[in-house]
């Protein structure tokens, strides 16, 4: 269960690198009239479902937590649905590399914690620390730092142009 637990854990980041790094491919195969920020995001749903199953099968449940899941769970909870009300889905979705104008946003926490989403994840997924086994929460952690480093180097000049 080991292994399959730590492919289920790592997943969604090879998807997300393709759709980083080749946006026009995932807009061509979205095809006209099917929003390639939907699509993305139902694909994302999936793929984070298989992730939490795979930690669920690797982890060992007790209550109460420690002390320190509640806030670490409720502060990562919180910058993620924070993100997702300001953004939208096509803001959190990738948006802007299918091709679509996404306003620039600087409320909180924008302009105060760099990559809040993922800041959100890492903070949600350490919470977890007493019941998951370290290397899975590890890995997961490492494939956020890897798409933080991605997303970090953004060419404009590679951003998908929508079909018409």
């Amino acid at each position: 269960m080991g292994i399959v637990a730590g492919v289920g854990v790592l997943l969604p980041f090879p998807f997300y690198y393709w759709l980083w790094t080749s946006p026009q491919a995932w807009v061509n195969l979205c095809g006209r009239g099917r929003d390639p920020s939907k699509v993305m995001a139902l694909v994302a749903h999936v793929l984070k479902l298989l992730q939490l199953l795979s930690l669920f099968f690797v982890s060992s449940l007790s209550w109460p937590p420690h002390l320190y899941f509640w806030p670490l769970f409720l502060f990562g909870q919180f910058l993620n649905f924070r993100v997702y009300q300001l953004l939208g889905e096509a803001g959190t979705y990738y948006g802007v590399r299918f091709g679509k104008t996404i306003p620039w946003v600087t409320e909180f926490p924008f302009g105060y914690i760099k990559d809040p989403q993922y800041v959100g994840s890492i903070m949600s997924l350490l919470a977890c620390l007493s019941w998951v086994p370290f290397q899975y929460i590890l890995l997961w952690v490492l494939g956020y730092l890897f798409m933080i480093r991605l997303e970090s180097k953004e060419d404009p000049a590679t951003r998908a142009k929508p079909l018409s």
